[in-house]
């Protein structure tokens, strides 16, 4: 874990469980939801130019619905940051309860539904993909140097070439960890107990972010506008 930061106060550690919960996701819908991503679109881009040659098992299909559902995600949570410009821990606390429900209805819907027809999967692939546009774009007006949660192949090279970064090195870990922890839960138990975790995770940070939102108890930086 990175050393506190006085200028973001405890975005830092929040923005380290939402790249948890990057990993727990996508792990869920590439090994489960047809090869697609739904946090990551540099893979889904890809994908894309892959099942469009022909390659097999992967869907042109589904990366587009995930592009589309993240772009739509990206799309409301910026309208969000407009309207609270103000105060970081109010955007952030509001932007992951809702991020919360999304992820919710999808584990409420695999765990009644299945995830084997088409259209349970690209229900899912939609909720979740709108969950993670959502995430993607409030972070980005989060202004947290090193913390994307999401794209780290630019962190990774920042790691190596600046040799430096505890916080760099930390998103890395903990998408790693979640990548792994989501796996284990998709391969040995089911889809809705990995998305369980990443919906315990979201709350977490919903609740603490609220709690030290509050008026009295706002730390250093959540006021800062954005």
């Amino acid at each position: 874990m990175p050393t506190p930061d006085p200028r973001h106060g405890p975005l830092v550690p929040m923005l380290l469980v939402l790249t948890l919960v990057t990993g727990v996701v996508d792990a869920v819908s590439y090994l489960e939801l047809g090869h697609v991503f739904v946090a990551n679109m540099t893979g889904n881009v890809v994908f894309l130019g892959f099942a469009l040659a022909g390659a097999p098992g992967l869907s042109a299909t589904a990366s587009l619905a995930a592009l589309g559902a993240f772009l739509l995600g990206a799309l409301a949570a910026g309208r969000l940051a407009e309207r609270l410009p103000g105060h970081r821990g109010h955007l952030l606390s509001t932007a992951v309860t809702a991020q919360a429900v999304l992820v919710a209805a999808g584990t409420v819907l695999a765990a009644v539904a299945g995830h084997g027809s088409d259209p349970v999967r690209y229900t899912l692939i939609g909720l979740l993909g709108f969950a993670m546009g959502g995430q993607n774009a409030v972070v980005r007006s989060l202004k947290v140097p090193d913390l994307t949660t999401t794209v780290l192949t630019m962190t990774i090279t920042a790691l190596a070439a600046d040799r430096a970064g505890p916080r760099r090195l930390a998103s890395a870990a903990w998408m790693f960890a979640g990548a792994l922890l989501g796996a284990v839960l998709v391969l040995h138990a089911d889809v809705p107990a990995a998305l369980a975790l990443a919906v315990a995770l979201l709350v977490l940070v919903a609740a603490l972010t609220h709690r030290a939102a509050r008026p009295h108890a706002a730390p250093p930086g959540w006021t800062d506008p954005l």
